[in-house]
């Protein structure tokens, strides 16, 4: 059971450590875009819309080079095609990053199962190249398209419905749902049903985007945090992940955080979750007000409690950056545990 966690996680690392270049390029030049043009309104001009693009473009490709790699990692170059087209339609769906990494997983193993069909030498001659892509395309992408594309529009159809209904509830409790749900998958299904139900009401009730802004931004500030305060768990390029996402969560891009949750899932996504909840709940509770269909902190000029709506985000992301370093060992810690491991399967494979 541990090798096989152990294999499952070195897919996993090896789809995010080639998704990471598109998170941090894209979400720099996005970041860039909305700083310059202010308040978090999408930018006017030529050369705002020219990063706007750029930004928009490496967020898009990181979907689909996430789900292609760790299919790549299982099945070799066979397995490459089906993970990134398999993952690019679970996007156009609204799956999100989550959606990726089932695909991924699926798309390898569904390669690995074709490799084991036997073929004549001639046949196995183009399978690399023509088979198994054509193959693995078909049915992973069939069932995302056949299968999980309608259950998915139909959950989010459900939740907004849910989240209207839920309104006029106390705003502790409709803050520790929208904290969590925007927290949770950052930019993805759940992520866009809450913030689409602040964002749409800003003009009459802002204050579900004064706690959603501060949910938004908590997940990559956090990250960040926790990447100053231990070093010693994270590894050099998480530590370069962690300024690009403090960079992102200040111009409100929650995705920052993406690298993290993906490499780390189990304890990095609770600790977002709990740290979204409390940054949502404290400027639900104090009244915090804004104005703009955005988070972070960009959006200060036009949010009223502002002290509060600052204070919220510090104690998300304290939060957040306490609890994930709780939860995480340092990185010594962890090759230590595994060395013993890899010591008695080498002694299996001597006796075998």
């Amino acid at each position: 059971m541990k090798n096989q966690l152990s294999q499952l996680k070195r897919h996993l690392l090896t789809g995010t450590s080639h998704m990471l270049p598109f998170v941090v390029a894209g979400g720099v030049l996005l970041a860039l875009s909305v700083m310059l043009g202010g308040k978090g309104a999408v930018p006017q001009g030529v050369f705002l819309e020219g990063l706007w693009d750029m930004g928009i473009a490496g967020f898009t490709l990181f979907v689909p080079v996430l789900g292609g790699y760790i299919a790549y990692s299982i099945a070799d170059r066979p397995a490459l095609a089906p993970g990134m087209i398999g993952a690019y339609l679970a996007n156009q769906v609204n799956a999100g990053f989550i959606g990726a990494i089932i695909v991924g997983f699926i798309a390898g193993y569904v390669v690995l199962q074709l490799k084991r069909i036997p073929l004549s030498n001639k046949l196995k001659a183009i399978s690399t190249y023509f088979i198994l892509p054509i193959g693995g395309t078909f049915i992973v992408s069939g069932l995302v398209i056949w299968v999980i594309g309608a259950p998915i529009a139909m959950a989010m159809e459900g939740m907004n419905a849910w989240l209207q209904g839920m309104a006029g509830t106390s705003k502790a409790f409709l803050g520790v749902i929208l904290g969590g749900m925007t927290a949770f998958d950052m930019g993805g299904p759940i992520n866009k049903v809450a913030t689409l139900f602040a964002q749409t009401q800003v003009g009459t009730q802002p204050w579900l985007m004064g706690g959603v802004g501060v949910a938004i931004c908590v997940p990559p500030l956090g990250m960040f945090l926790a990447t100053l305060l231990s070093p010693k768990r994270y590894s050099d390029e998480e530590r370069e992940a962690g300024k690009a996402a403090g960079i992102m969560g200040c111009i409100g891009i929650t995705e920052g955080a993406i690298p993290f949750a993906a490499s780390d899932p189990v304890r990095v996504i609770p600790s977002i979750v709990v740290g979204g909840i409390v940054g949502n709940v404290i400027a639900f509770l104090f009244g915090v007000l804004n104005h703009a269909p955005w988070g972070g902190l960009i959006v200060l000029p036009v949010v009223d409690g502002r002290i509060f709506y600052v204070v919220a985000i510090i104690a998300g992301s304290v939060t957040t950056a306490l609890m994930v370093n709780f939860l995480k060992k340092p990185i010594a810690d962890r090759q230590e545990e595994k060395a013993p491991t890899a010591a008695s399967d080498d002694l299996d494979l001597s006796f075998d």
